[in-house]
Order: C-alpha cells, then structure tokens, then sequence
C-alpha cells in the first residue's frame, strides 16, 4: 500500500523560505502533488508534477513562487517555498494520484507550516 510521509514545515517569516519534502513508500504514481488546507477553509491544490518531471501544475496563489520536483530513485517529492506569505500558512499534504484518473487517493499526514514575524 502507499505511504506518503512528509517533513520540513515550520515556522518561517514572511518573505522567507521552506522546503517541503514527502517521502514515498510501497509503490510509485505517476503524478504526485501537494495540497494544503486553512482550518475552517477547503483542502487547495498547490502543485503536480509527473514521473519524468515533464509536466508541472501550480495554482495561481502560489506561482512564481514556489517550485515542485521530484526524485524518482529516492522516491521523494519536494515543495520548494520562497517568498514566503502569511497567507501561505497551512497544513501541507503530499498527495499521489491513481494513474490514469483525476482521483487523489492517496495522502500524508501533513505538515505544518506557519508564515509569521
């Protein structure tokens, strides 16, 4: 079964940088992505990226900004942040989609990350 474990939240000050990074076990999917959720708000999609790094996709809150890679013999994932927003605070989860769907069916824990001064 897929396991998805990330790490690298924290607390950051606006303007600042994190690096998220989501651990991939059990299996392989084609395109992995990351989404974060605001209490009292919807889980958002962030960022996708595909096995051979040839197709990435970002929301608009989030381009120019930050950057999805993915390493497939380590089997990770990462979410470089810059330029970091309070607005950006969240927790962020990792997430696999069923190949050939638009089914996000697998997902970490998620990690916290804080945007403050």
């Amino acid at each position: 079964q897929l396991q998805l474990a990330e790490s690298g939240g924290g607390l950051v000050q606006p303007g600042g940088s994190l690096r998220l990074s989501c651990q991939v076990s059990g299996g392989s999917r084609n395109v992995m992505g990351w989404f974060r959720e605001i209490p009292g708000k919807e889980r958002e999609f962030v960022a996708a990226i595909n096995r051979g790094s040839t197709y990435s996709e970002y929301s608009d809150s989030v381009k120019g900004r930050f950057a999805i890679s993915r390493d497939n013999a380590k089997n990770t994932v990462d979410l470089q942040m810059n330029n970091l927003k309070p607005e950006d605070t969240a927790v962020y989860f990792c997430a696999a989609r069923i190949d050939h769907s638009n089914n996000w069916a697998h997902w970490g824990q998620g990690t916290q990350v804080t945007v403050s001064s």
